[in-house]
C-alpha cells in the first residue's frame, strides 16, 4: 500500500469444498477487509474473472474490483444454475451467470478475451496510475500496447512478500489403469 502499486487479481474458483469448513469462510472476510484498506489508500484494484468463479470468491474478492473484467462466456456466481433453479423453482433466463449476461446487468464492467488481457489491463493501469506508456521492444505487433512491469520480476517475491516453490505433478499409476481396462472387457 505504501508504494501505491495497483493490485490485479485473476480469480478462478469452483467454490469451497466441504473439507475447508470455517477456515475457508473466514478468508472471505479477511480478503474483503484487505481490499477495503486498498480502497481507503486510493490503490486501484482490478479483478479479472476467469471461468468459473463461484462460491466465496465471487461473494468477496472477485466482485470488489474498482474494475471487474470477465473473460468471454465465463460462468460467474455464488451458487450454480442448477442449485438456483431448484431453490427458486423457476427456469433461469438464457445465459444466466455468463459474463455477457452479467455485463448487460452491470455486474461486470467489460469482457476481454484472454489473449488481449495483458494489453488491456496494462492500458487500464496506465490510465488509473497516470503512468506514461513504456512499450516493450518486440517484433510482435500484438505486443505494441504492452508495458514493462512496475515491479521487476527478479524482485517480485521480495516485493510481494511471498515465496514460490515448485510443485511436482503427481505420478500416474499405470498398474491401476491396466487392471481397470481388463475388468471392463470381462
Amino acid at each position: 500500500m505504501e508504494e501505491n502499486i495497483p493490485l490485479v487479481c485473476f480469480a478462478a474458483s469452483g467454490g469451497a469444498r466441504m473439507q475447508e469448513a470455517l477456515f475457508s469462510l473466514m478468508q472471505m472476510a479477511k480478503t474483503s477487509a484487505a481490499l477495503e484498506k486498498l480502497k481507503q489508500h486510493g490503490v486501484p484494484y482490478i479483478s479479472v474473472l476467469t471461468d468459473p468463479v463461484f462460491g466465496g470468491v465471487s461473494a468477496s474478492l472477485a466482485m470488489l474490483g474498482d474494475l471487474n473484467i470477465a473473460e468471454p462466456n465465463a460462468l460467474i456466481g455464488f451458487a450454480g444454475p442448477r442449485v438456483i433453479e431448484q431453490t427458486v423453482r423457476e427456469t433461469l433466463p438464457e445465459g444466466f451467470q455468463r459474463s455477457e449476461f452479467l455485463l448487460e446487468h452491470g455486474t461486470v464492467d467489460m469482457i476481454v478475451h484472454r489473449h488481449e488481457m495483458r494489453a488491456r489491463v496494462g492500458s487500464v493501469l496506465r490510465k488509473l496510475t497516470h503512468h506514461a506508456a513504456t512499450p516493450v521492444s518486440s517484433s510482435n505487433p500484438d505486443d505494441a500496447d504492452v508495458v514493462e512491469p512496475i515491479v521487476e520480476e527478479d524482485n517480485l517475491a521480495e516485493t510481494a512478500d511471498v515465496t514460490f516453490e515448485k510443485v511436482e505433478e503427481p505420478k500416474k499409476d499405470t498398474t491401476t489403469a491396466k487392471s481397470d481396462d481388463h475388468s471392463r472387457n470381462a
